[in-house]
């Protein structure tokens, strides 16, 4: 094997022009981990927030942007047995995803199945985790329920809708124009407002004939929080993922009080590899089958060359896309 290797380095804290192609050396598997050789890697928000300098490095993560991968499995480190070398995975990485290879433990890996291919499994891994996290694991939404989920056509909004979908969920999604509300209800959402021309709090209330929603996935923050406090029925959830519309809000404490509501929120990044082999396993459980027998798919926008990540980091500035937005690598 060489000993290095093809990979997009954050030259400073910037815009996309930063992203440069680089030749760096291939990381080695620690006690538990894999080395992958990369052949797809999925884009998202948090690689933008570490491109601007805005999203801090988890201490020991490579310091390389990406989240995801899909590819083979080539080496192993200590107490991982050498059988699983040549297994076809797509798995969670702390960061070193614009790569040719990119270690991980190995219990944050997915079998990939034999139909699905490499640029699909790249689309899943983080945005799967982040959304079962944050809908079923913290806000317990379950048969029946209906959420609210803003940017309903990114990545994370439309693995929510494919998620709720396929466990009986409604799905109210907010988007910014009539063709992104459009190609929303077209994956699955219920109901798709646009927030550019549609209050969406008045909204919710008609939709849900004054009842509320049960929870609220927000990847805005400011004075979104407030208005998605207004949407929330008795005993409603608010799972806060992101701020990018600001990171601080004014809320009244009484009506959390009065009508119950639980404000709750995460990031995936910065947990333990404990905390994220555990959540593996759940999903291996509970809902990659559904990926297997191809009943859930990714939502997919647009694929780049690994040396496009620039373009694939405007594209998703821009806002236009729908879906996930992947680098090919091999």
């Amino acid at each position: 094997m060489a000993e290095t290797m093809r990979a997009i380095e954050i030259s400073a804290p910037g815009g996309p022009d930063v992203l440069k192609l680089a030749q760096v050396a291939i990381p080695s598997a620690g006690p538990g981990e894999v080395l992958i050789q990369v052949e797809a890697a999925g884009v998202n928000r948090p690689d933008v927030l570490q491109r601007k300098g805005l999203y801090p490095v988890p201490p020991g993560a490579s310091p390389l942007p990406g989240l995801e991968v899909a590819g083979r499995i080539t080496a192993v480190g200590e107490g991982i047995d050498p059988g699983v070398i040549g297994h076809r995975v797509c798995a969670l990485v702390a960061g070193g995803g614009y790569a040719e290879y990119a270690v991980t433990p190995h219990a944050q890996c997915f079998a990939m199945p034999e139909t699905m291919s490499a640029l699909d499994a790249a689309a899943l891994p983080e945005t799967l985790m982040t959304v079962w996290h944050n809908l079923f694991e913290r806000a317990f939404v379950s048969e029946g329920d209906c959420v609210l989920v803003h940017g309903g056509t990114s990545g994370i909004g439309t693995m929510a809708i494919s998620l709720c979908k396929a466990f009986g969920i409604g799905t109210i999604v907010t988007c910014g124009s009539d063709e992104k509300c459009a190609a929303a209800v077209e994956w699955g959402a219920t109901h798709a407002l646009n927030y550019k021309t549609a209050d969406f709090v008045e909204a919710v209330k008609q939709l849900t004939d004054g009842a509320g929603v049960n929870a609220v996935l927000d990847m805005v923050g400011g004075d979104y929080l407030p208005r998605n406090l207004s949407c929330l029925a008795e005993d409603g959830r608010h799972v806060s993922i992101a701020v990018l519309g600001g990171a601080k809000a004014e809320i009244v404490i009484p009506q959390i009080m009065m009508r119950r509501l639980t404000l709750t929120g995460s990031t995936l990044r910065p947990r333990s590899p404990a905390f994220k082999a555990a959540l593996c396993g759940e999903i291996r459980q509970t809902v990659w089958p559904l990926f297997a027998e191809g009943v859930l798919k990714p939502a997919m926008d647009r694929v780049y060359p690994l040396e496009d990540a620039a373009e694939a980091h405007r594209r998703m500035e821009a806002g236009d896309h729908v879906g996930k937005i992947v680098l090919e690598v091999q």
